[in-house]
């Protein structure tokens, strides 16, 4: 049953493309001092779909998803992290007297 009426439930995500006027930058070089592009809101992102500056509350959400997503592509890139024989050796296992670290050394 698809939904009708009231918000989404779940936030749809906008693909965002470069300022072309800025290239991404979000500021363009005056004649003596950079200025905040104009074409962006100084934000460096326009909507791919229309080419239109995305309203500040949309940009922040959107800019938000899209680290999130970023950083879960980062962490499934990670090596794993291993655990050698030095780990074992210096961790307590309660195996020596008074429940002290046995290493059988």
């Amino acid at each position: 049953m698809k939904k009708t009426h009231g918000p989404a439930l779940r936030k749809e995500r906008i693909v965002l493309a470069q300022c072309p006027d800025c290239n991404g930058m979000a500021v363009i070089k005056g004649v003596f001092y950079e200025l905040p592009c104009g074409r962006c809101n100084a934000s460096g992102w326009l909507s791919a779909v229309n080419g239109e500056p995305l309203p500040l509350e949309e940009l922040v959400t959107q800019l938000g998803l899209r680290v999130r997503e970023l950083e879960q592509q980062a962490d499934r890139q990670r090596p794993p992290r291993t655990e050698g024989p030095s780990t074992q050796y210096e961790t307590n296992n309660r195996r020596g007297a008074g429940g002290s670290n046995y290493t059988g050394d």
